[in-house]
């Protein structure tokens, strides 16, 4: 539904802090679903870790709230806004991810008013979750 270009319009992270590629499901203030394809060049592999190159946990909750802003963001009282992080709770790191992967991202807003949301995401290689955490985020 989004690609890269349209990201861009409604983040303002951009490469190599971008950690999406793609938006495939959007529901304003509600719900969004992307990835990340995941390749050696990525600038994070070369040093976590040179010999076993691993997604570092945190980056993969930076993906979740990305996805989070993107659902927030996008809906029209909110665009040109920018999403900042307040907390991360409840963060869970169930798998290790590697170059090659396909990062599948989803947060559910479960909270949001007066721009202040919390979200509720998971992300996942293969169907397999590596990574869940509750965000907490204001919009300004």
């Amino acid at each position: 539904m989004l690609d890269i270009k349209e990201i861009e319009k409604i983040l303002p992270h951009r490469y190599p802090f971008l950690m999406i590629d793609r938006i495939e499901e959007i529901d304003p203030l509600k719900y969004a679903k992307g990835y990340k394809n995941l390749t050696y060049n990525e600038e994070f592999f070369q040093g976590h870790f040179p010999d076993e190159p691993v997604m570092p946990g945190v980056l993969q909750i930076e993906a979740i709230a990305q996805v989070g802003a993107c659902a927030i963001l996008y809906h029209d009282d909110y665009k040109g806004k920018t999403a900042y992080f307040l907390t991360v709770n409840n963060a869970k790191f169930r798998k290790k991810v590697v170059p090659g992967d396909k990062l599948v991202i989803e947060c559910t807003m479960t909270h949001f008013s007066n721009g202040r949301g919390i979200g509720v995401g998971k992300a996942y290689v293969d169907g397999e979750v590596t990574c869940e955490a509750e965000v907490t985020f204001i919009v300004r």
